[in-house]
């Protein structure tokens, strides 16, 4: 009986192996060259301007203009936004500032709110579950024109502060729309345990909630980090000089004389780098959160 299982194993094993080695046909290698050009064509047009980006960041004044990709390298455009005359580094900081404070104040309160909407009914739920996905679609220019008003009666223009508030009206609910998803998705019997084993709310939420929950905070964190970085409206509407961010900063590059392009792909190349460093990171936590989030 054992020889006849052993030679049925291999008789297997062999039919497979011939199976695999079968030479594709000519329409399988067609559309295998066809699949690889794809690629290679959307790879292209995705990556080009990045790297025309940075090769213009990096190229002499004298050959910002030219289409050579063979050029004795300069960091005269970064000493520019860095040490020139209009230099960048202080609408970076408010940039960094405004991100950072706005994910992390965001975070966590979208993570209560998307706990409350998953764990508990209370009137009108599922309408504000709704308003608040409703205010994704809303223009930014219909608030940014309120919160002019607002600010400028308080006496917050061009101030940070203002500048946090505003990108926390459009942060905090989509993240929690985003985290709703991923606490419905986590099981309810993990939280019923750790009360039975006496654990409070608080504790409950930092103890277990979050540690679960993790694959869709780190999405949260990189949308939060991304929508404040490159907001580019309210910006606009609500700082002047002391406020102004990095996005916003980039149109005075523009001279009577022209637009600085060497300078303005280094600055374009620097609003860039912390997302790539930051979606580096994070990137396998990201794909996981993503496909968590979309699991029910």
């Amino acid at each position: 009986m054992t020889d006849i299982l052993e030679r049925a194993n291999t008789l297997s094993r062999s039919s497979t192996t011939k199976r695999r080695r079968r030479p594709k046909s000519t329409t399988q290698r067609v559309f295998d060259v066809l699949r690889t050009l794809t690629t290679l064509a959307i790879l292209f047009f995705v990556m080009f301007p990045i790297l025309w980006l940075a090769l213009t960041a990096f190229k002499p004044e004298r050959e910002v203009f030219s289409t050579s990709i063979i050029f004795r390298p300069s960091l005269a455009s970064f000493r520019e936004i860095l040490f020139g005359a209009n230099n960048l580094v202080h609408p970076m900081y408010n940039s960094i500032v405004i991100a950072v404070v706005t994910t992390v104040l965001s975070v966590p309160l979208a993570l209560l709110a998307a706990y409350g909407f998953s764990r508990y009914r209370f009137p009108g739920n599922k309408p504000i579950l709704l308003a608040i996905v409703i205010t994704q679609f809303i223009p930014g220019v219909a608030i940014a024109l309120p919160f002019l008003t607002m600010f400028r009666d308080l006496g917050l223009l061009d101030t940070k502060l203002a500048l946090i508030v505003a990108n926390l009206a459009i942060v905090v609910p989509y993240n929690t729309w985003l985290l709703k998803g991923f606490v419905d998705g986590l099981p309810i019997e993990v939280e019923e345990a750790a009360r039975l084993d006496g654990c409070g709310q608080l504790r409950l939420l930092w103890r277990v909630i979050t540690p679960l929950a993790a694959p869709g905070i780190f999405v949260g964190v990189v949308f939060a980090f991304l929508l404040s970085w490159n907001e580019f409206l309210f910006p606009t509407f609500l700082a002047r000089t002391d406020a102004i961010t990095l996005p916003v900063s980039l149109i005075s590059l523009e001279r009577p004389e022209g637009i600085q392009w060497g300078p303005m792909a280094a600055a374009g190349l620097l609003v860039m780098v912390p997302m790539i460093v930051l979606a580096t990171l994070v990137r396998k936590h990201f794909a996981q959160g993503m496909t968590l989030g979309a699991v029910k």
